[in-house]
């Protein structure tokens, strides 16, 4: 038995808004599992407290990438966050094998969340229009990501 949930918006709207959704749940996906993979990875000096922001960092990804899943499906949209849609489709680049020096692991983080909130911040223009309740979760996202930079930023004092 297929269940479709109805959507609110009118079809248009709805393409715009669901490929908006779409993209930011792989970003999403794929930062949690970036952040995880730094985590287990960086050394030096400042292992400690860098191993502690990158859990930050993966809770927060986490959260908004079922926030962001739930409103598609509220919307009538099936969210997709197969391992396979997230390493074709996410706009992060590939994170080196192996260990990870202090500030490298943070200058990777740094690029890692700019890919993100580039990203969130064009779809979250894109819904302003058609969605703006898609537009605050946007907003909010955003404005959480970019403290997580800032944060890694005064890490390496750039």
């Amino acid at each position: 038995m297929t269940y479709a949930v109805k959507s609110t918006l009118p079809d248009d709207d709805l393409k715009t808004v669901g490929e908006a959704l779409q993209g930011a749940l792989v970003d999403l996906v794929d930062l949690s599992l970036v952040a995880k993979q730094i985590h287990w990875n960086v050394v030096g000096p400042r292992f400690r407290s860098i191993h502690l922001q990158l859990d930050e960092v993966v809770d927060t990804a986490r959260s908004y990438s079922d926030k962001v899943a739930e409103r598609a499906s509220a919307l009538g949209l099936p969210p997709d966050g197969r391992s396979s849609t997230v390493s074709s489709a996410s706009g992060i680049e590939r994170v080196k094998e192996g260990w990870q020096p202090d500030t490298e692991a943070v200058r990777t983080m740094v690029a890692a969340l700019e890919a993100v909130i580039a990203g969130a911040r064009e779809r979250m223009a894109s819904v302003s229009e058609p969605d703006p309740v898609t537009e605050d979760i946007f907003i909010q996202l955003t404005g959480d990501l970019e403290k997580h930079r800032w944060m890694f930023q005064a890490e390496n004092g750039s």
